[in-house]
């Protein structure tokens, strides 16, 4: 984009001096979805940064308000697209606790072990991807390939790579068998070498220390005034994580630990996340271990619970509950209530807030995303640092666009 003249300012010693308007995005390579960020430039010094949202509006907060609490599902595998059975978790998540419904242990324990598979995923594209956009090539394609294995674990569990819409108001579209395990078991071998190559590569090359080192720092105190959330949070000294403050699903029986760093730069936001990647490989091996026999649906003559699909096609009764769900005149019953349901998502505390008004769709859905919180703390990162450096820090930050334009 062609560099703009804007209004000089004076220097110390009272000579003028130019600052240059340029737009990083949202065609950028870097930005890697539709970002745009309108920078102040004196040389490559950034003065100032401005984030310029919009460019991936999609109405999903207002669709909330349309779509019953089942088909919602498929709009939540837009918004983070990076880790697509996050979001549906997280949205039933908080449906439940509108509707009082407590799922069955197995169905916790799938839900745990894919949102954790789903924490791996994000935190790989964030490392390698941030580490593409300062020059490292090769650490790139090792996080990719364990990407690839993950995305023939989501496959095999519901038969989408990307838009999984997997979860269900009271349980899960469909029950893992021994072809999961086993995939799970292979998957968790070959991604610790794959982790200790990426470690190898990245960890200590001068080239990549030296520009995520010192780099876009974030104080504990802004961190906390700022709201932000998950390993950005974590990376200043913020020791939060909803997973042991405020356990849901099966996180209470799980040993892993919080990982937390205190510089706040684009480096300790690395580590955090590579350390984070080894924790959530151990509650998904705890998981697959101890996975518990039993039903992955609460009782299905609850008329807030879709029945089997093949109950549907084999059976009047199925049949009538099917339709007794989704016809508009009957659907199920929701409390006149609100409530707000968040778990620790890939990049902070993803929640929603849910107001429920007797029908079975929602008369607010309103969402937390960690994104659009992150991407405020933007410009008080990047300021004084160099124009290469915005590479760096937006990498670090990990900013989905889908999750700012709702």
């Amino acid at each position: 984009m062609p560099l703009e003249l804007a209004e000089p300012i004076a220097s110390k010693s009272d000579e003028k001096e130019y600052v240059w308007s340029l737009n990083f995005g949202p065609q950028h390579p870097a930005t890697h979805t539709t970002l745009r960020i309108i920078l102040k430039i004196d040389g490559e010094r950034v003065v100032d940064a401005i984030p310029d949202i919009g460019f991936l509006h999609s109405g999903f907060e207002k669709l909330g308000e349309h779509l019953d609490y089942n088909q919602y599902v498929t709009i939540t595998d837009r918004m983070n697209y990076i880790s697509p059975l996050t979001n549906n978790i997280a949205w039933h998540h908080a449906v439940e606790k509108l509707l009082d419904i407590d799922v069955p242990p197995r169905c916790k324990y799938i839900r745990t072990i894919l949102a954790e598979l789903s924490r791996i995923s994000d935190h790989l594209l964030c490392a390698g991807t941030a580490a593409l956009d300062l020059g490292a090539f090769t650490a790139f394609l090792y996080a990719f390939h364990q990407r690839e294995v993950l995305y023939d674990i989501f496959e095999l569990v519901c038969g989408a790579r990307f838009t999984t819409s997997y979860t269900r108001v009271g349980g899960l579209m469909y029950d893992v068998d021994g072809r999961f395990v086993q995939k799970v078991r292979e998957f968790a071998q070959g991604f610790l070498k794959a982790h200790a190559d990426v470690t190898t590569l990245l960890n200590r090359n001068r080239i990549f220390v030296d520009r995520t080192k010192g780099i876009g720092v974030l104080s504990n105190e802004d961190a906390i005034n700022w709201s932000c959330s998950g390993p950005v949070a974590r990376a200043s000294g913020v020791t939060r994580d909803l997973r042991k403050d405020e356990p849901y699903l099966a996180y209470s029986d799980f040993d892993f630990k919080v990982c937390c760093c205190t510089d706040g730069d684009c480096y300790a936001r690395y580590l955090v996340r590579m350390a984070e990647m080894l924790e959530s490989l151990k509650i998904v091996q705890q998981a697959i271990e101890n996975l518990p026999s039993g039903p992955i649906n609460v009782d299905v003559g609850d008329r807030q619970v879709l029945p089997d699909k093949t109950g549907v096609y084999q059976t009047i009764e199925g049949l009538i509950q099917h339709f007794e769900v989704f016809m508009s005149n009957r659907g199920f019953p929701t409390p006149t209530d609100e409530c707000y349901g968040a778990i620790d998502g890939p990049n902070g505390e993803l929640g929603f807030y849910l107001v429920g008004d007797g029908s079975n769709v929602a008369y607010r859905a309103r969402c937390r995303p960690p994104s659009y919180i992150h991407f405020a703390v933007f410009p008080m990162l990047i300021r004084g640092h160099q124009l290469s450096d915005v590479v760096a820090v937006l990498g670090s930050l990990n900013i989905i666009a889908a999750e700012l334009d709702r």
